[in-house]
């Protein structure tokens, strides 16, 4: 059994530091990318604070697929382009979105949900896997530091897992 050592800090920096350690200790050793995606998505939704929803959507050769997540039903696919999530897959950027009813096209999966960071999911050869999505029910919520531990965190989890898996389920 994996015991995550809570995380008692305000600095967000240390934080995401330390959420990174603990996503790596988590997944060594485990290969397989659902079992990954569940405890990482468990592992980010009770460390930090304020969040309502985070998760994976994987893309499966035409759109974004929900995969594991935490958090309420969420919406089942999303094409490319549309909304948050697939504005982040085709443009190949971190969406930080302060209020996601000011996003064009914004995709309402949780009327509570008010802002939102997306981090696109690439393997080593531009291959798309999917998008790591983290919602807020607080405006603003997310800022720059949030992004780059967003960023760190999806690097760790795309390395700890096995890249052939993704291009052969598309």
């Amino acid at each position: 059994m994996f015991e995550a050592p809570s995380i008692s800090t305000s600095d967000k920096p240390t934080l995401y530091r330390e959420l990174v350690n603990q996503a790596r200790a988590l997944m060594t050793g485990e290969r397989d990318r659902v079992a990954n995606a569940a405890n990482f998505a468990a592992l980010v939704y009770h460390a930090l604070p304020q969040v309502n929803w985070c998760g994976f959507y994987f893309f499966d050769g035409h759109e974004l697929v929900v995969g594991p997540f935490q958090g309420k039903p969420a919406c089942l696919r999303i094409a490319l382009g549309k909304g948050v999530c697939g504005t982040a897959a085709t443009t190949k950027q971190t969406q930080l979105v302060a209020d996601v009813h000011a996003f064009p096209g914004h995709i309402p999966c949780d009327s509570a949900s008010e802002s939102e960071v997306v981090v696109p999911m690439y393997d080593g050869h531009d291959f798309l896997i999917g998008v790591w999505d983290v919602d807020s029910p607080v405006l603003n919520r997310f800022d720059d530091d949030d992004r780059r531990g967003m960023e760190a965190l999806v690097e760790v989890w795309i390395e700890l897992n096995d890249p052939t898996r993704f291009e052969a389920a598309a």
